[in-house]
C-alpha cells in the first residue's frame, strides 16, 4: 500500500490505538493536518496555544494511564510545547510529542521557523528522533510510543521534516509489541532480604510515590500494607495510590505533609519507600530524613537509589510485580503499640481551618463532599494545589493531576481539558490560583468550542499566594511583586468566552454554587474570593528536617 508519510504517520497512530490529539496547525504540518481531515475516528483537540496541548496530552495520559499525543508546527509552535514536555518529563508521564520541521535541504540554514527541537528538548525527553527520511518514519513512530510506556514512563519527541510527510512509501501495517513489566532485577535474594527487614521491625511506615499509580499497585499495595500492618504516607504524586480515607492513612508527607506523617517516618525504625524519589520538597534536610530508620527502596528506576537519600536495600523493577511477589513471602506483622501511637499523633495534630471564615480548605472539603469523593481534581501549582493534596480525600489512582516535578503555573486548566476528554463520563474539576488563571485563561474557550464541561475553580486571593507565603514568613513580609489586586473580573471573563460563571463571597454560598455548576454540564467558572493571607498549613521551612514542622499556633 503506496502511503504518503502523513498518511503512513496516521496509519500508525491508529495501531498505538491513539483516538485523540491536542494540537495547532501551522505550515510545517499541514500534511499531516490534511490527512486528518479525512480521519474524524482520530478526535482532533484545537487548543488556544500549543503549551495547552501538551498540559492536555499530559492530563489525558495521567488520567487514562495511556500515552497522551500532541501535534504542533515548527519554530515558535515547537517551543511553545518545552514547558509540557518538561512537566511530563518530571513526573513521568507517557506523552508522544510530534512537530513538523522545514524540509530536509533547509534544515540548519536558519530557515523560516526552524529551530532545533530535538536539540533543545533532549535534557527533558526519555527520548526524541528527528526524522529525515521516510523509509524511517513508522518504526520511529512505533518506537516512540513504546518508549513512553516502558519501564519509567516519559515523553519522547518526534520531530519530521515536511518533505518526509508528502514524500511516499509502501505501508506495511504492523500490530503493536505488548509492553512488558520490568521484572528481570527483581531477585529471590533481593526479595528475601526485603521480608527479613519487614518482619524484623517495630516500627514500619509506608510512604508511596508516583510510581504505585503508574504501576496500577494500588491492589497489591493494600494487601501488602495490610500484611505490614504499618502506618502509610504519601508524596503529591502518590494520592490515590493508597485509598485516603483508609484509617492507616496519616496524610501527605514534607514540606507541607502532615505533622503525623513527618513525625512519624522520623521516628520510624523500618520506611518503606514504593515508587517514590525522595524529592527535596519530601526529605527537606536530607541528612536528617528518617535518621531512626533503615531504609528499604522499591523502584523501577535503578539510577533512583541512593540518588537523594541513601538506603539499606533497594529492588528494581515494576511496583506492582515487586509488590504481588512480595505478599506471597510475607507473614502477616502486628503492630499494634506502634499504630496506636501514631493515630494518637493522628489526633493530636489534625488539619484545621478558620471554622466561620471562607477559606481554600472549606471550598475542597465542601468539593469532597458533593462530589463523594469521585472527582478528577486537576490543580495548578501554588497554596490551592497544596490545599487539594491535604483536603480531598482520593481514593484511588489516576484521580488527582498536579505538576509536581516542576511546578508549573498555568498546567491545570489544559491538563483538565485532556482528563475530561480521556474520561468524559467523570466529573473533572481544576483548581487555580488567580495568578495561575491568568496564564493560560484562554483554554477556557477551547473548553467552550467543543463543549468540554468541567469546574474551573479560581481561589481569587488577589496575590500569588504561595510566593506571599513565603514573603510573609521569610522576607519581613516585603511584598515585592506578588499583589494581583488590579480588578480583573474574572467572571466576565469567562463569561466573555462563552462559559457559565459563579462568584463566591461567602461561606454559605458554596455547596449550593458547586452542585448548580456540576448539574450544568457546562464549562463554569467559579471565582472564589480569599483573604490575601490564608496559609498553607504545616509547613516545612526551608533546609530544616521534616520533623521541625510547624503550623500557625505555632508561631503564637
Amino acid at each position: 500500500m503506496l502511503l504518503t508519510g502523513s498518511q503512513i504517520l496516521v496509519e500508525c497512530l491508529k495501531e498505538q490505538g491513539v483516538d485523540t490529539i491536542f494540537g495547532y496547525p501551522g505550515g510545517q504540518v499541514l500534511n499531516i493536518y490534511d490527512e486528518l481531515y479525512r480521519h474524524p475516528e482520530i478526535r482532533h483537540i484545537l487548543t488556544s496555544h500549543e503549551q495547552g496541548a501538551s498540559h492536555a496530552a499530559d492530563g489525558y495520559a495521567r488520567a487514562t494511564g495511556k500515552v497522551g499525543v500532541c501535534l504542533a508546527t515548527s519554530g515558535p509552535g515547537a517551543t511553545n510545547l518545552v514547558t509540557g514536555i518538561a512537566t511530563a518529563y518530571m513526573d513521568s508521564i507517557p506523552i508522544v510529542a510530534i512537530t513538523g520541521n522545514v524540509p530536509v535541504p533547509l534544515l540548519g540554514k536558519d530557515s523560516f521557523q526552524e529551530v532545533d527541537i530535538a536539540g533543545i528538548t533532549m535534557p527533558i525527553t526519555k527520548h526524541n528522533f528527528i526524522v529525515k527520511d521516510i523509509t524511517k518514519l513508522a518504526d520511529t513512530i512505533r518506537r516512540a510510543f513504546r518508549i513512553a510506556k516502558t519501564g519509567r514512563p516519559g515523553p519522547v519527541l518526534i520531530d519530521i521534516a515536511k518533505d518526509v510527510t508528502a514524500a511516499k512509501l509502501e505501508y506495511e501495517p504492523k500490530k503493536p509489541i505488548k509492553i512488558m513489566r520490568v521484572t528481570a532485577q527483581i531477585t529471590e535474594d533481593a526479595l528475601n532480604e526485603a521480608s527479613k527487614m519487614i518482619s524484623e521491625a517495630q516500627k514500619p511506615m509506608i510512604f508511596v510515590g508516583g510510581g504505585a499509580v503508574i504501576s496500577e499497585a494500588e491492589e497489591e499495595l493494600k494487601e501488602f500494607v495490610d500484611k505490614v500492618d504499618a502506618p502509610v504516607t504519601d508524596s503529591l504524586m502518590g494520592k490515590g495510590a493508597f485509598d485516603g480515607n483508609d484509617p492507616r492513612y496519616t496524610g501527605m508527607l514534607g514540606m507541607h505533609g502532615t505533622k503525623t506523617s513527618n513525625l512519624s517516618v522520623t521516628e520510624c525504625d523500618l520506611l518503606i519507600v514504593i515508587g517514590a524519589r525522595f524529592s527535596d520538597r519530601v526529605t527537606g534536610n536530607a541528612k536528617r530524613f528518617a535518621y531512626n530508620a533503615k531504609i528499604l527502596q522499591i523502584d523501577v528506576d535503578p539510577a533512583e537509589i541512593n540518588k537523594n537519600v541513601n538506603v539499606n536495600h533497594s529492588i528494581i523493577g515494576d511496583i506492582k510485580e515487586v509488590l504481588y511477589r512480595l505478599n506471597q513471602k510475607l507473614i502477616k506483622q502486628e503492630h499494634r503499640e506502634w499504630m496506636e501511637k501514631v493515630e494518637a499523633r493522628k489526633k493530636q495534630y489534625p488539619m484545621t481551618y478558620h471554622p466561620d471564615l471562607l477559606t481554600g480548605p472549606y471550598i475542597i472539603e465542601t468539593l469532597w463532599k458533593v462530589t463523594n469523593g469521585d472527582a478528577i481534581i486537576a490543580t495548578e501549582v501554588g497554596q490551592h494545589q497544596m490545599w487539594a493534596a491535604q483536603f480531598y480525600k482520593y481514593k484511588r489512582p489516576h484521580t488527582l493531576i498536579t505538576s509536581g516535578g516542576l511546578g508549573t503555573m498555568g498546567y491545570g486548566l489544559g491538563a483538565a481539558l485532556g482528563a475530561k476528554v480521556g474520561c468524559p463520563e467523570k466529573t473533572v474539576v481544576n483548581i487555580a490560583g488567580d495568578g495561575c488563571f491568568r496564564m493560560n485563561m484562554n483554554e477556557i474557550a477551547t473548553a467552550v468550542r467543543y463543549e468540554i464541561p468541567f469546574l474551573e475553580i479560581i481561589f481569587n486571593n488577589h496575590v500569588l499566594g504561595m510566593v506571599r507565603q513565603w514573603q510573609t514568613l521569610f522576607y519581613e513580609k516585603r511584598y515585592s511583586h506578588t499583589i494581583l489586586n488590579d480588578g480583573v473580573d474574572y467572571v466576565k471573563v469567562a463569561q466573555a468566552m462563552g462559559a457559565e460563571a459563579f462568584r463566591i463571597t461567602k461561606k454559605e454560598e458554596v455547596e449550593d454554587v458547586l452542585r448548580q455548576a456540576i448539574a450544568l454540564n457546562k464549562p463554569v467558572v467559579i471565582d472564589c474570593i480569599l483573604d490575601c493571607d490564608d496559609k498553607v498549613w504545616p509547613m516545612v521551612a526551608p533546609g530544616a528536617a521534616i520533623e521541625e514542622c510547624f503550623a500557625e499556633e505555632d508561631l503564637k
